[in-house]
Formats: C-alpha cells, structure tokens, sequence
C-alpha cells in the first residue's frame, strides 16, 4: 500500500479538518513552527509508534474528539479479513467513493490514557440487516442468514467472506453510502488485525536527537531494520512462537499433573495463558569506532552521515528485493548538521530510494537551498492564513511564488546565474559537462546555480519569473523532444531585451548525448544512441530482457515500464555519465552544441562577453 493522504482535525495546531496529499518523495515546507513536525507526529501515532497525550488537544477543539486519517492506494488484490481466506476490499465494501482505503483513528483526549477507535470510511451497504455484517462472528453471520431467510446450501458456513457476500448479494439495493465502518469493536477487530498487516511500516527520524550512548539518530535506522527483518520473517517467527508455547506448555502440563496428586481442585482451576505476545524486535545494537569509542561521541555531522549511509544502502537492498514490505521514511530537516556537498548527497539517496517499489520519503525543512533540490511537484508548503490555522498547498501554480517569497530558493550572494534545467537528472549531467570541459569550478564555489524547474511547472517559471527580484541572469536548456513542446518558452525568454537566453537541444533530449560505449561500461548492455531515438526506453528494454524475467517486454505492464524508464534515466544520471569521458561526450555532440553552451555560461559568471 502507498500512503496517499493525511488529514488530521483537533490536533495541535489543527482546529479545522487539514488534508496534506503525498507522493512517493514529498518535501513538506514552511517557516519554523508553522505545523510541519506536527503532520509527522501525527502519522506516527497513526502507525502506533507514540501515543498522544492530552496536551495533543487543540485549545478549541471544545471536547471533540481528535481525528487522524489516512488514504491508501496501490491496495493488495487480495487481502486475509478472517479464517485465511483470501477476499478483495473492493468486495468487503471497505473503499471509499475514490476506490481508496480510508482510515480513521480517533481519541478522546480527555480521557487520561487515550485509545484510538478505529474505522473505515467506505462507501458501504447503509442497509439495515446488512451495514453491520464486518462486524459479526461467524455464528452471528449463520444467525443473520437464517433470519433474512438466505439459503446457504452451496456456501462455505466456515469463511466469514463467503457469509457477508451471499447476504449482501441476496439484497436488490444496498443503499451504499459513505460512512464510518467500526472497526474497534469487539468483533471488527478481527477485520482491523488483518487490514493492519498489510499497511505500510512508518518511521519517523525527528531533528530534536538526544545524546547518549544508545542516541536514537544511530539506533532509529538500525532498530527500523530489525522490525523489517522480522517483519519479512513473520512465518518463520510464527513458528518459533508455536514452538516455544508447545514446549512450555508441556513443562506446564508436567506441573499440574505434579499438582492434582496434592490438589485435584486447585489443578483443575489453573490453566496457562501467555500474558503478552514475544517481542521479537527487541534487539540492541551498538556502533564503536576502533577506538570503542561510541559513535554518538564522534560529531553531529559524522553521525548524520551514517544516517545517509543506512538510506543508501537502504536503497540498494530495496532494489534487489522487490518483495520488500512497504516503509515510509519520514525525516525531519535532514540537512541538519550537514555540509552542502552532503546536504546533495543525501537528498539524492532519498530520492533514489523513493524511487524503490514499496517505498515512500517525507521530509520537512525550512531551508532554501534544499527547496531547491527537489522537484517542485513534490513540495507542499504549509502556511498559516490570515485566522491563524495552518493549511497545506501543492500542485497549484502559485505555490511556487509563495514558496520563492517564503524561503527564498535562493539565498547564496555567490551565485551570478541561474541555469533552469527540467529535472534533478539533467542537474547532474550540466555539473559533468561543466567538469568535463574545465569548468566545474562555477558550481563548487556556487557561481551557477543549477534549477531543476519540472516539465509540470517549466512553463510558470518562464512566464511569472518567479526569481527574477535576485536580478541574475537566467539561462533555460531544455529537451527539444519529438513535439518541441517548450519551443514557444524559449522563444519567449530570447525576445527579453536583457541578457537571459534559452536553447533547446538539437537532439530529443539530454539522454540522447550519451555514449553507447559508457552505457556499455557502466549498465553493461549493448544500445543503439542516435539523435532521435528513445534512450531510456532501449535502455530500460535492454536492461530488461538481460534480466532473469521470463516475461516478454511486450507483456511488461505499461505501470512497470514507465519504472523501469524512470530508473533508465537515473542510472544514465547517476552510473554513465560518471564514466563519460569529454572524448565520448564531443563525439556524441560533433556540432559543439554543449561546449557552447558551458563556454557561454562560463562567460556570462566571469564577466567575459558571452555572445554565441
């Protein structure tokens, strides 16, 4: 499952209903204290990783309950409700009017040790002898049946499922409605343990680290890895704990028997109930340097690096392991403490690793370099309005001004020119152009700054000119592609009678300067590189059929083999143009186009005239 929305009401700064929408890397934004932790906060306790206290309570929320919801999407197929018996949500009625599963936790926070009551807001049967039937046990469905007069000769009387669908089906109008299904109940918890199992796991990584020698900024990731290990190995632990209770009740068994030879009675009153199930992510691991010095000794920058360490290597073993369980990392200010070439470096990784199947990222910031690093897409920028609550905005156009007014994107007195690219992948291969050609001194001492501006928003760069109050100069390069699409932007920036310019590339796009050889090296596939044809797609096809698939990439899923092309254009990115030599890159490009470009732009930063 992918977390696709939260919605809290009553809680903390949230009075009225908030609704922030996320996608597998969401950067949320905002001045300090304006309610961004309090969102992550609230998704933990969500996940049952905190609880909430009554200080949690809005000021005003006059005794009504606190509500946190959160809608998923990419449900399983098929899911376990009751008696291992496989059935479908869709079936069960538990999705709402968007086909998406809705969960609703509330608590009274009056109340001295809050306990969530759970639901599922769904569009469900509103029926009276129907509405209820998640809710009842398998001899209150058989009850149920045989008061509405419904014949259950061909039904499996055992299965739960098989019970609600043959009463649901004897009725002609279900009344479906939208509504809040119990799912705390005595009864619906069944239904809620099972629908439990297949949420995502969530962790939370908060900037406010204490220090001691179990420091949670080293433990959190390593703890969060013990609870995936043992989540991955559930039936083998399942098994274990079989064993372990068979093997203490007979040592159990011995006892009593030993008992009713002294006292018959008192051995038939006692019987063994374990009290609590084993916990099995219970493992501590410490991390000493060769000196046994503790790391949480060492820096605040050194630990945030083993922090960008475990995402990475988190990010390669999710790749090799497709049938990884969903996680959602959630990380508060994660350039804390950081220099900025790792301040990159990490919101690559993150980046990366959201990319995985199963996989979502969170983070929040208040900083301008970093809201310039992400793809704006992915940006919700919570502000407070003129009453003070707080609200969340994204995917709307102006969102990027607000977020240009708010934080500034850009606040290094360095920097003398803005190159506006389309995306994070084509950043990584201007800065090794610009290295490759000598000149990569202009981004490290930051006097070209890189913007990934996004297919989605290029335009509104260009026509509102959100930066232009820094009085920089801007140069826009973007992919010429097959239809030529941002032909009339840049037109529109070269008829400015000021000293911005714009190019689109001679070939379809940035992939299409790639060099065979490199990509041969570096993914170790053999491709045909023209100027017009579909690199990432004969990349990803190639990449694909070297694999042990046995499915044709004709039979590929539409779904998977955008994925697949999005991770081409990655590994172009990150894995070929590492290997590129300026040789490889001048053959590819025989008109000079790129070293015209970088030549202009260089000349632009040092003060050199910088006509073509």
């Amino acid at each position: 499952m992918r977390l696709r929305a939260v919605t809290v009401q009553n809680f903390r700064a949230y009075l009225k209903a908030t609704t922030m929408d996320l996608a597998n890397f969401s950067t949320i934004v905002g001045r300090n204290d304006v309610g961004k932790s309090t969102l992550l906060e609230a998704l933990d306790i969500f996940f049952d990783n905190s609880k909430p206290d009554p200080g949690d309570a809005n000021i005003n929320a006059g005794g009504l309950p606190t509500r946190i919801t959160c809608k998923f999407d990419e449900l399983p197929p098929k899911v376990v409700l009751d008696a291992q018996v496989t059935t479908t949500l869709e079936s069960e009625y538990l999705l709402n009017e968007d086909g998406l599963l809705e969960i609703v936790k509330e608590y009274d926070l009056g109340a001295s040790k809050p306990v969530a009551k759970v639901f599922a807001h769904a569009r469900h049967p509103g029926l009276e002898g129907c509405s209820d039937l998640l809710k009842l046990t398998n001899a209150k469905l058989k009850a149920r049946a045989k008061k509405l007069g419904i014949a259950l000769d061909d039904v499996d009387q055992r299965v739960n499922a098989s019970l609600r669908k043959a009463i649901w089906a004897s009725f002609d109008n279900l009344d479906r409605r939208p509504q809040d299904i119990p799912l705390s109940s005595t009864d619906g918890k069944a239904v809620w343990t099972q629908l439990h199992k297949e949420l995502p796991t969530f962790a939370l990584f908060r900037a406010d680290r204490q220090s001691r020698d179990d420091d949670s900024e080293i433990t959190d990731p390593f703890d969060m890895a013990v609870k995936d290990a043992v989540k991955e190995l559930e039936t083998e632990v399942d098994l274990i704990k079989e064993k372990v209770q068979k093997r203490v009740g007979e040592v159990v068994g011995r006892t009593l028997d030993k008992l009713h030879e002294m006292d018959a009675t008192l051995a038939a009153e006692l019987r063994p109930v374990f009290k609590s199930e084993p916990r099995w992510a219970s493992f501590k691991l410490s991390l000493l340097d060769q000196n046994d010095v503790p790391i949480n000794k060492r820096g605040s920058g050194v630990r945030r690096l083993i922090l960008l360490n475990f995402f990475r290597a988190e990010a390669e073993r999710r790749q090799l392991e497709s049938d990884a369980p969903g996680i959602i990392y959630a990380i508060e200010e994660p350039e804390s403490s950081q220099h900025p070439n790792n301040q990159r470096m990490l919101l690559t990784a993150l980046q990366r690793l959201s990319e995985a199947d199963g996989t979502q990222i969170i983070i929040t910031t208040h900083v301008p370099g970093i809201a310039a690093l992400v793809q704006l897409d992915s940006i919700r920028l919570i502000e407070r309005e003129e009453d003070g609550h707080p609200s969340v905005k994204s995917h709307e156009d102006d969102v990027i001004r607000r977020v240009a007014e708010q934080l500034g994107v850009l606040a290094d007195d360095r920097v003398r020119l803005l190159l506006f690219v389309e995306g994070p992948k084509d950043v990584i291969f201007f800065e090794a152009a610009l290295e490759l050609y000598g000149f990569g001194s202009v981004v490290d001492e930051h006097r070209v700054a890189i913007v990934p501006s996004g297919g989605g928003t290029l335009r509104h760069w260009i026509r509102r000119r959100y930066l232009r109050g820094f009085g920089l100069p801007e140069v826009h390069i973007y992919d010429r592609d097959a239809d030529k699409k941002y032909k009339d932007e840049v037109q529109r920036v070269n008829s400015r009678e000021e000293s911005d310019w714009a190019a689109l590339t001679l070939k379809r796009e940035i992939e299409n300067y790639f060099h065979p050889d490199a990509v041969r090296d570096a993914l170790g596939v053999d491709v045909m590189i023209d100027d017009d044809n579909d690199v990432p797609e004969e990349i990803a096809r190639k990449v694909h059929e070297a694999s042990d698939s046995e499915t044709p990439w004709i039979s590929v899923s539409e779904e998977k083999k955008s994925k697949k092309r999005s991770n081409a254009k990655k590994r172009l990115s990150e894995e070929v143009m590492a290997r590129m030599t300026l040789a490889q890159l001048q053959e590819r490009d025989p008109e000079g186009e790129i070293e015209g470009w970088v030549t202009r732009i260089v000349g632009s930063v040092d003060g050199r005239n910088n006509e073509s």
